[in-house]
């Protein structure tokens, strides 16, 4: 290979990684942003309400994006949540509506199938703040 092509391919193999990095860095830095707007609207820490969704059984009745397991079709999926208008069908999506909702469904919706499952106020801020992830 003569010189010129060689470095044509090394410009081309840099020009390469750094449209990589870019991209990367974007995709990092896009999800700090949101992550920081989460905390804001929840006081929660959307990685730990992460892992805080896969050590309760909600994955056993929701469908929840990025929870391993969580696979359940007896409530609706969670996918999009951060998007939805009501929770439960009955209250607008606010933060303080979604905590509550998850702390105790029944203060909202008395007839709800969702159980109450003791689930104390930083965990579901931590919860919440996830879910506001899923857009």
């Amino acid at each position: 290979m003569a010189d010129g092509s060689r470095t044509a391919a090394l410009v081309g193999v840099l020009v390469v990684a750094g449209a990589v990095a870019a991209i990367t860095y974007n995709q990092i830095d896009a999800r700090r942003q949101l992550d920081a707007r989460v905390h804001v609207l929840t006081g929660g820490d959307p990685d730990i309400g992460r892992a805080d969704l896969a050590n309760r059984p909600c994955g056993s009745c929701h469908e929840i994006p990025g929870v391993a397991g969580a696979v359940g079709r007896v409530g609706p999926p969670l996918e999009h949540f951060a998007g939805r208008t009501f929770i439960g069908g009955r209250a607008t999506n606010t933060p303080e509506n979604l905590v509550r909702w998850i702390e105790d469904p029944h203060t909202i919706d008395p007839q709800s199938a969702m159980p109450a499952m003791g689930v104390g106020d930083r965990e579901a801020r931590d919860m919440a703040a996830y879910l506001y992830t899923l857009s």
